[in-house]
């Protein structure tokens, strides 16, 4: 599903505009993103966590050439489902 079909889904469900449906997508990423970007963890009841997993420098491999590169230590977005979303998906198949 594409932001702007999430969009549309939202405005159908929720019977409003497209338009009023756009800013409250986005004002709900731009939140999510900004939690993260403090280091706070953001819990979605039955739905799941999402949280900054922090990971240390090291020396890697270029796969193409076999020269070592280093890699930069790093902040990245981790996701944990749910739960009930990790139920709800065994039953969908």
């Amino acid at each position: 599903m594409t932001r702007s079909e999430l969009i549309d889904k939202y405005a159908e469900d929720a019977g409003i505009s497209r338009q009023r449906a756009a800013v409250i997508v986005d004002a709900f990423f731009t939140s999510l993103t900004d939690a993260l970007a403090d280091g706070n963890r953001v819990e979605l009841r039955s739905f799941g966590n999402f949280s900054v997993r922090e990971y240390r420098s090291y020396e890697g491999r270029n796969p193409k050439t076999g020269e070592t590169v280093f890699v930069p230590e790093k902040r990245l977005p981790y996701f944990k489902p749910s739960i009930q979303l990790r139920q709800e998906l065994e039953r969908a198949e």
